[in-house]
């Protein structure tokens, strides 16, 4: 046996710990973590702007890959630090777990708990600067990663001390970074990517410019601002889409129980489905929590309490569900609070027990007296109106779900024949591909490793469930056959622990047929069963478009015409292309060497970063609006797959 000694036993000092495990403090070192750098230090920013003490933040694209962050808020301290001998900048940026945040005095409400942003940022960074305004003096203070002569980086070294540079008339902080490409992957920003983000903090920090510009060679300048007045109230309006809203404006209701701040809009639309979205001291929190059970809970109370005094219900009707009275609604409820309790570092669950009753607390205070307004009785009445439809609608799909699982006693009756499922019994290695079309279907089944993969066929393109009810999709064979094959239920019946298939593989054409199949499958996933998507089960598989053949030599499989153009390359007359038009040309050996085994394929994870983001997409997109999509499509797709942006996770490729 090998010795285990106190000699084995390594202390990573200062910032060490962060370039030799980047991904546990941003991710992954592809176009997401590099991305969560510039989030970490917009961050700080904005809790300048929540706290009341800045109206202003801009964000730089530099010609070489940094980028610069701009405040007008209250500038990082720069006294010299009692315990470390070294100024405030320094410390922030040098040491993990350090900053204002973690009292109450500096800041109020802060998103960032853990102090280590902007040390981290500075870790991962060939190199930094900040310049600090602050009493009308200006300084400047350098950092960067130096590589010795045994080649071990030193991470965010200070080139000096803080120092003085003059007097000046303004005040906040400017940060300028360039990420570390013997860290990265890539070092390409993505402009549209931080402009919806942006734009989400513009939204919830009212009256707050943010302004995003592209002054590399290839961003010609671009450059947009986000100012919303109307806050979370414009908000809603944009997740709305082109659902037609059932009233204007969206309510808006805001209040204080102890020291936390609460403040919601929503408006209903002639939409099916109710989306949520809910932030924290800016952050989302796409996992829900307390301060959302709070809201639902309250607001079910108060408008069963109002369908009563209005003669809706009878007193021997039975109250209706929240999920009723949320048909339709887009909301968004954003909390202020004091020592957050995120659930885990990715901070995406609100754990306060004290929040619910908070919020609770606000909404029955706010929301009971608008109704009592004889202005908003109108509004009232078409929420209440909606909610009395829709629970008779579900009641029906309940009715038609127990009797449809009575039925087949949840075994795979309906899918003889066209299930293909596999021998493997172990969930947690299993999948299951969802296969374009019975010509596809049969060579998949043929060249499948049964033991852990199963195939269901679809004949022609599913419903799109987008503008459906429930016991709509529910008629559709396509997708009952789907939620048999999986396992787990839908809606509120989905329960993960059922799920029979740890990978769920969308295998459609590479023509825009098959992106409609795949977009039509993912927007019933996302509505339907979410927490396959957000749990990481969903996956595209990439087919190959051409096999290139060299006489005399092995075969290449090009999944894009980048990849054809670099095989081409050099070769001479004697060779073989082939262009596969459809998963049906291609024979079942063919289908597993390139797609199917898990040794050569590639596979594309599905992920929501940006639940409102998504909201809005599937809303535009998949909606009945015409026009809209049009708009859409000609400003932002981009049907070249070699600009597809890739992030590889656990070997695998995520988009």
């Amino acid at each position: 046996m090998s010795n285990y000694t106190v000699k084995d036993i390594t202390v990573m000092e200062g910032l060490e710990a962060v370039r030799r495990r980047p991904g546990m403090y941003i991710g992954s070192v592809g176009p997401r973590g590099l991305h969560h750098l510039l989030w970490e230090i917009v961050d700080n920013a904005i809790d300048e702007a929540a706290n009341g003490y800045a109206n202003e933040i801009l964000v730089t694209l530099n010609r070489d890959n940094s980028v610069t962050v701009t405040d007008n808020g209250r500038g990082i301290p720069v006294g010299i630090h009692e315990k470390l001998g070294v100024s405030g900048v320094e410390v922030v940026f040098t040491q993990l777990h350090a900053g204002g945040k973690f009292g109450n005095e500096a800041y109020g409400y802060s998103g960032g708990l853990h102090g280590v942003g902007a040390s981290v940022v500075n870790a991962l960074s060939r190199r930094l600067s900040v310049e600090v305004y602050h009493e009308n003096r200006t300084y400047r203070q350098e950092f960067e990663s130096v590589e010795d002569a045994d080649g071990k980086i030193h991470a965010g070294q200070p080139k000096g001390p803080l120092t003085e540079l003059g007097r000046c008339r303004k005040q906040g902080t400017v940060v300028t970074f360039l990420p570390d490409d013997r860290v990265f992957e890539t070092l390409e920003m993505h402009f549209d990517t931080i402009s919806r983000r942006l734009r989400e903090l513009a939204y919830l920090n009212r009256g707050v410019k943010m302004v995003l510009e592209d002054n590399r060679a290839r961003g010609n300048g671009k450059r947009v601002e986000y100012r919303f007045e109307g806050g979370l109230s414009d908000f809603v309006r944009f997740l709305g889409g082109e659902n037609t809203a059932l009233y204007d404006p969206p309510i808006y209701l805001k209040g204080a129980s102890g020291d936390i701040q609460v403040e919601v809009a929503f408006q209903h639309n002639d939409s099916y489905t109710d989306n949520l979205f809910s932030y924290v001291n800016n952050v989302p929190t796409s996992e829900g929590g307390t301060h959302e059970t709070g809201f639902k809970a309250a607001f079910t109370k108060v408008m069963n309490d109002y369908c009563r005094k209005a003669g809706a219900l009878k007193d021997k009707d039975a109250s209706l569900a929240g999920e009723d009275f949320r048909e339709g609604m887009t909301a968004i409820l954003s909390l202020k609070m004091r020592n957050v309790q995120f659930e885990g570092q990715t901070k995406t669950k609100l754990g306060n027990t004290e929040a619910r009753p908070a919020v609770e607390a606000v909404i029955q205070q706010t929301l009971i007296p608008y109704w009592e307004d004889l202005r908003h009785a109108d509004i009232a009445n078409k929420i209440a109106e909606k909610a009395v439809k829709a629970a008779k609608v579900r009641a029906a799909a309940r009715k038609a779900r127990e009797t449809a699982r009575e039925k087949n006693k949840l075994e795979n009756a309906p899918l003889v024949g066209k299930l293909s499922s596999c021998t493997g019994r172990d969930a947690s290695v299993n999948e299951l591909f969802l296969v374009e079309g019975d010509s596809a279907g049969g060579s998949a089944k043929q060249g499948r490793d049964r033991r852990f993969q199963a195939i269901l066929p679809l004949r022609g393109k599913p419903l799109n469930v987008e503008k459906k009810r429930l016991e709509q999709v529910l008629q559709n064979e396509e997708f009952r056959s789907i939620i048999t094959a999986v396992g787990t239920g839908i809606g509120e019946d989905f329960d993960s622990r059922s799920l029979k298939y740890d990978k769920i593989i969308i295998l459609s054409d590479a023509d825009q047929d098959g992106a409609h199949i795949r977009a039509i499958l993912l927007t019933f996933f996302y509505r339907y069963m979410r927490p396959l998507i957000t749990e990481g089960h969903v996956y595209i598989g990439m087919a190959p478009l051409y096999k290139f053949t060299k006489s005399g030599a092995e075969p290449v499989y090009c999944y894009d015409d980048k990849t054809l153009a670099k095989a081409m390359r050099g070769a001479s007359k004697n060779y073989h292309l082939q262009r596969f038009k459809g998963l049906g040309e291609m024979s079942p050996q063919q289908l597993w060497d390139t797609t199917m085994s898990p040794e050569n394929r590639r596979l594309i994870r599905v992920t929501i970063e940006d639940a409102a983001d998504v909201e809005y997409l599937v809303t535009v997109l998949m909606g009945d609006k015409v026009q809209s999509r049009k708009e859409y499509i000609f400003e932002y797709a981009n049907f070249n797959r070699e600009n597809t942006v890739f992030d590889d996770i656990n070997g695998e490729m995520s988009r």
